[in-house]
């Protein structure tokens, strides 16, 4: 009994052993085929390069692509701008290769506020919300490097408007008021209509008033300037000076007659 028990217990260890000896082949024979082993393949540089091509090449290389999409205006629609695994990597064939492409069609965001900000600030906004800077203008004011305004297509932009990525943002810029002198330009006579081109030049900052207090102003357009503080010369009968941004007082009535408006050749300030 002793005896045939030990013969059957080695009979069925010799089956366990064989069985897993078997097993341990097979694993191993098949681990080549689970693992690809011996199948790998270089990552390939796909950046700057048009979606299609890129995703051919991956296919023809045998991996799974999976595309998604992000916008840089400063890049052509379409063109992959990252990739993981990054080039160079060694990867198994089947896996997937993840592509990011520029969009073929730019997103709509709310226009950033850049007023008072300066302009470098105003330029690094400009970047996070992938806008462009276009022209910077300057423009005598007192708060020198700061942003005045903002335009899009020559024309003023609220924040919040909604505005294409990689649209051209223009800037007014302050340079602060300025240390270059002109003679003082001559507008008596002239209308407000009229002589707003002239205190333009000199980015001069009108203010009016009426020259008589029972005059009526109708038309302030219309209305005509008959003085001037600085005027145009001193009394010495020469030109005064006056800089960028500076004030400029205008006196004007509605119909003034030839006498009521000042002569620019009478010497008194």
């Amino acid at each position: 009994m002793n005896q045939n028990f030990k013969r059957s217990f080695l009979f069925h260890l010799l089956i366990v052993l064989g069985l897993c000896s078997i097993l341990y082949i097979c694993f191993f024979a098949s681990l080549h085929w689970f693992t690809k082993h011996g199948q790998e393949q270089t990552i390939p540089n796909l950046r700057g390069k048009d979606m299609q091509t890129a995703v051919a090449m991956l296919k023809k290389m045998n991996f799974e692509v999976n595309v998604d999409s992000t916008y840089e205006p400063a890049e052509k629609p379409l063109m992959v701008l990252k990739q993981v695994p990054d080039t160079g990597s060694i990867v198994k064939q089947g896996r997937t290769v993840f592509l990011t492409v520029n969009m073929l069609t730019p997103p709509a965001i709310p226009m950033p506020n850049l007023v008072n900000l300066s302009l470098r600030s105003a330029e690094m906004l400009l970047r996070n919300n992938k806008l462009l800077v276009g022209d910077t203008i300057y423009k005598p004011d007192l708060a020198s490097g700061a942003v005045l305004e903002q335009r899009f297509n020559k024309r003023p932009i609220k924040p919040g408007e909604m505005i294409v990525q990689g649209s051209k943002i223009s800037l007014v810029i302050g340079n602060g008021l300025g240390n270059q002198e002109y003679d003082v330009p001559d507008v008596t006579g002239l209308t407000i209509d009229d002589a707003g081109t002239i205190w333009n030049q000199y980015n001069l900052q009108p203010v009016l008033q009426v020259a008589d207090q029972l005059s009526q102003i109708t038309d302030t357009a219309q209305a005509t300037i008959v003085d001037q503080r600085p005027r145009a010369l001193n009394d010495k009968g020469e030109p005064n000076r006056i800089k960028n941004g500076e004030i400029i007082d205008l006196f004007i009535l509605q119909h003034p007659t030839p006498d009521q408006i000042y002569n620019a050749g009478n010497t008194n300030k």
